[in-house]
């Protein structure tokens, strides 16, 4: 994996001064790749991209690997558009519901805030946070994964109650869920 910033690869050998981005650095892009996102691209398998609108175009994505994953995810404009791309990538994702596969916060937050309300989970942890990311990729059944439905539509009505669900699951697993939990009635309202 290979983060960049607005200046490109973020490298271990060229520590940067912020925090994050030393931890970042100390983290990832093992190679010591250096330059632009457009150049560390070339030969990538998947892009994800949450930055900025247009960064990237057509000969961008010829570059990278057969039939990438790009997931163009700023919001309103991506980051390269779908429409030409379509040919290129084996699956794409942006952030708008105007295009296969959107990647919205909604699918994740109400689940995980139900779930820890109902437990009455002392803090988020990541493990609920995976938890959630899990029961989210679990919703598309095999039958249904094609490389234009990879994720849960927001509207779908299942997506709130399994997520909550696998976030309750883990919390009581991690001893942040405050709830005293029975298998025979789900849960009781004892309080720890």
């Amino acid at each position: 994996m290979v983060v960049c910033d607005r200046k490109g690869a973020i490298a271990r050998d060229l520590l940067p001064a912020s925090p994050s981005k030393a931890w970042i650095a100390e983290n990832t892009n093992e190679q010591c790749l250096h330059g632009t996102l457009k150049e560390v691209l070339a030969g990538a398998d998947v892009f994800i991209g949450v930055s900025g609108p247009g960064l990237l175009n057509r000969d961008d994505i010829l570059k990278m690997a057969e039939k990438p994953v790009v997931f163009a995810l700023a919001n309103p404009e991506p980051e390269v558009e779908p429409g030409d791309i379509y040919d290129l990538a084996g699956v794409t994702a942006t952030g708008r519901s105007d295009h296969p596969n959107q990647i919205n916060n909604a699918l994740a937050f109400p689940g995980v805030f139900r779930g820890a309300l109902d437990c009455h989970a002392r803090t988020i942890n990541d493990e609920m946070c995976v938890a959630a990311a899990f029961a989210l990729a679990g919703i598309i059944q095999d039958s249904e994964l094609t490389a234009e439905n990879i994720i849960p539509s927001i509207f779908n009505e299942k997506v709130a109650a399994v997520v909550a669900k696998a976030v309750m699951t883990e919390a009581k697993k991690t001893g942040v869920s405050r709830k005293v939990f029975t298998e025979e009635n789900g849960h009781e309202d004892n309080f720890i």
